[in-house]
């Protein structure tokens, strides 16, 4: 009887530590999907800025 008894209480920890490590593992993945979102959003910035460099240098060669 105390081995039913003994389960019974660990269960609920059991679950209790798997919604922990379930809301740790989410948090991870939503902060890793925000740093994607900011290196995408720098490497988009940088090619405007490559390509606005080049029309400048464009039209400077051409004495606009």
């Amino acid at each position: 009887m105390s081995t039913n008894f003994t389960r019974g209480l660990e269960l609920p920890y059991l679950y209790q530590e798997l919604v922990s490590d379930r809301i740790q593992t989410l948090h991870r993945e939503a902060e890793e999907q925000r740093l994607i979102s900011r290196i995408r959003r720098v490497r988009r910035a940088e090619r405007g800025v490559r390509r606005a460099n080049e029309r400048l240098s464009q039209a400077l060669s051409r004495g606009v």
